[in-house]
């Protein structure tokens, strides 16, 4: 996601009254509540953050926090923001039962089943199931909210909008513990569909290595065969790196993506904007002539 340049940072809701800076207490361990330390630790971890976050829904911010939590619930890779009870809108929250069915989307929270629900209600508006209390020592007097279509509709972190409901189904906070580095490149890259038909040659890529995934290769759109690419109606969204601008197929193969394109790519990866990237596990790439192995069955 972007920054949104298209309202000032005055234009996004915030609480009225006295500006919230108050540390909450530090948070007490217990045998199921850990310091971040490792990925593998089979209990909640959490990371105390100092990043203004806001949560808005319609016009209303309903979370106005500086000083909150990331918290890893045991044994999931991605973190959700946890947020002092005195730093949420709680007068506009309910106690409901659980949902009738546990979530089954990728990134729905939360997978601990001990938590007690709240409807959140503003104005006329009602949405059910919009966040949670986990029943783990030391998360007492922490709140948690979805970051789904449906639920609150706009998170800010600082002044960037990192999610919009009105646009994306989903996202999450990003996890401070990954990282991308783009690296300029004059290797030479060559990139083929399955039929053997060129789709890019480039001596100016870029090459992304990011925490936990495949490095990805983008190269000029002049550099890229479009002849033997299709369109393909697709757009996705990536935390850490932007909203993508188009996917394309191999024409001569199959409907399926193998490329794409970020178009509004975040101010970290700003250099890879409008660039193609490939698919490494559904084209063969070259580099310098050597086929490039790095493949694994990744979407990113």
């Amino acid at each position: 996601m972007t920054v949104d340049l298209s309202a000032s940072a005055s234009a996004i809701p915030s609480f009225a009254g006295e500006i919230n800076t108050a540390i909450p207490a530090p948070i007490t361990e217990s045998g199921i509540l850990k310091p971040r330390i490792e990925i593998a630790n089979p209990a909640f971890t959490f990371q105390e953050t100092s990043r203004r976050v806001r949560g808005v829904v319609g016009e209303t911010a309903v979370v106005d926090s500086r000083h909150h939590l990331l918290v890893w619930e045991p044994h999931n890779k991605l973190p959700d923001y946890s947020f002092p009870s005195a730093h949420v809108r709680t007068e506009l929250l309910t106690p409901s039962a659980a949902p009738a069915e546990p979530t089954t989307h990728p990134y729905g929270r939360p997978r601990w089943p001990e938590v007690q629900w709240f409807d959140l209600t503003v104005g006329d508006r009602k949405i059910e199931h919009a966040a949670w209390k986990w029943n783990v020592p030391g998360l007492e007097d922490y709140i948690t909210f979805h970051w789904l279509k449906g639920k609150v509709d706009k998170w800010f972190e600082e002044d960037e909008l990192v999610f919009d409901a009105a646009a994306l189904p989903f996202n999450h906070p990003r996890d401070p513990y990954a990282r991308i580095d783009v690296i300029p490149s004059s290797r030479h890259v060559q990139v083929f569909d399955t039929a053997g038909n060129v789709l890019a040659d480039s001596t100016n890529g870029l090459f992304l290595y990011e925490t936990s995934l495949p490095p990805r290769i983008y190269l000029p759109k002049a550099d890229v065969k479009f002849e033997n690419l299709e369109d393909v109606d697709l757009a996705t969204t990536c935390p850490y790196k932007g909203r993508t601008g188009g996917y394309w197929s191999a024409k001569a193969v199959s409907p399926k993506a193998i490329a794409w394109s970020y178009g509004e790519p975040s101010l970290n990866v700003s250099k890879i904007k409008d660039r193609v990237a490939f698919f490494n596990e559904h084209v063969k790439i070259l580099v310098d002539g050597v086929e490039y192995v790095d493949s694994p069955k990744v979407w990113a």
